[in-house]
């Protein structure tokens, strides 16, 4: 990075955290690489997994960075994230698994992909029913990669009360997936869906898919 102070001031906004357990297990992984000092760390977006984004991690000599990629330093490593990739890896965090059986890095992120993407949706009926065919064939086909649904408990006029069910009831994330994913797809599926209301007991449940 030197020799470009004018490119470090404008880019150290940090993107995606790095926790202390999972920057020791980068710094030990990259000291193997032959210019270990000149090595970044470069971190994507793949695509899609269900409700979760598939990431890339890998390594990659600073110097060969993409002029619009984010660069910013966390301790000794530096942090390359695609620009495509900034709203959604905003907040997120790089971390070691919770279970300490489990290996490689897991990244935490708040924020998830549109399950609707590309999707050819065609829905009839009255708003329950919309949305019940929303769920059956187009979310819980997603959530059920991560052995969870959602479900329909109860609509009240123009008010949808969700319940999230299998390995998402008792999961940290199943609330924000319920947030910040499947209550904007209803937003933009089905209008007339006013408020979506979420009835899942978060405490109960064993064994969630994703650990926090």
């Amino acid at each position: 990075m030197a020799g470009n102070e004018t490119k470090t001031e404008e880019t150290v906004v940090t993107v995606l955290e790095v926790t202390d357990a999972a920057l020791a297990k980068v710094l030990e992984v990259r000291s193997e690489e032959d210019n270990p000092q000149s090595t970044g760390l470069r971190i994507r977006i793949t695509g899609a997994n269900g409700p979760e984004f598939s990431y890339d991690l890998s390594f990659e000599d600073v110097s060969e960075a993409q002029a619009d990629d984010h660069i910013y330093q966390v301790d000794d490593l530096v942090v390359i994230i695609p620009k495509k990739n900034l709203d959604d890896l905003n907040g997120a965090t790089l971390d070691l698994p919770s279970n300490p059986m489990q290996g490689g890095l897991v990244i935490r992120n708040p924020n998830r992909p549109n399950m609707l993407e590309g999707a050819d949706i065609e829905l009839s009926g009255t708003p329950g029913e919309k949305l019940q065919q929303l769920l059956d064939q187009h979310i819980n086909p997603s959530l059920a990669a991560h052995g969870g649904y959602a479900e329909l408990k109860q609509m009240e006029g123009t008010v949808a009360h969700i319940l999230m069910g299998g390995g998402c009831q008792g999961c940290a994330m199943s609330a924000a997936t319920l947030r910040q994913g499947i209550e904007v797809m209803i937003a933009e599926a089905i209008p007339e869906i006013t408020e979506v209301v979420d009835v899942t007991d978060h405490e109960a449940g064993e064994n969630p898919f994703f650990e926090q």
